[in-house]
């Protein structure tokens, strides 16, 4: 069971900000498997994770989103945190970036303020999630459908509420990536753009 990420490769999308349990979390999950998580982020460098309020861990970037293609991996986990969604979702590279994992049919997992990436990259119309509730709103804004779950699958898509959440939303996001491709995530996303 601790290699079924073997030879698979995760994108991690986050910038200063980001909420670091749920980088470093999400992060173990896959190497605890055999995967290869990398870190994405707007510029090279090191990110500043956060507890809440507080400064935490820095964290070493392993490529910008300008040089980074989605070809090159098998799946992209978003952490949230308020700061770090709201500055990747005014990056053209980042919603790009994004975008194309859901053109592909790969499985993306987003937690807590995440999907306000995916809702800039308008991959959001016709489908069920969850996030940090004052997400709500804007998820139907944008054409979903928010629920109340620990943790919630929709072709492809894994989406939880909190850190709390995370044991759910780690197993989830290894299962989805195993599986591979998602025909229906790409069908959806080819029609969302679209309307």
């Amino acid at each position: 069971m601790a290699n079924r990420l073997q030879d698979k490769r995760v994108a991690f999308v986050a910038t200063d900000g980001v909420e670091q349990v749920e980088l470093t979390e999400p992060w173990k999950a896959v190497e605890a498997e055999g995967g290869k998580p990398e870190l994405i982020s707007i510029e090279s460098g090191e990110i500043q994770g956060f507890n809440h309020l507080d400064k935490a861990d820095k964290f070493s970037v392993d490529r910008s989103a300008e040089d980074a293609k989605a070809d090159d991996y098998d799946g992209l986990v978003l952490p949230g945190g308020v700061a770090n969604p709201d500055r990747l979702r005014t990056d053209e590279n980042v919603v790009r970036f994004v975008r194309a994992f859901f053109e592909a049919g790969k499985p993306v997992a987003v937690i807590c303020h995440g999907p306000w990436t995916i809702i800039e990259a308008d991959v959001v119309r016709g489908r069920t999630l969850t996030s940090w509730p004052s997400l709500e709103t804007d998820i139907r804004n944008a054409g979903g459908e928010w629920v109340d779950e620990e943790v919630h699958v929709d072709n492809g898509l894994v989406t939880s509420r909190k850190p709390d959440d995370l044991p759910a939303f780690c197993d989830k996001l290894v299962e989805e990536i195993c599986e591979g491709r998602h025909e229906q995530q790409a069908l959806q996303t080819a029609g969302a753009g679209t309307a």
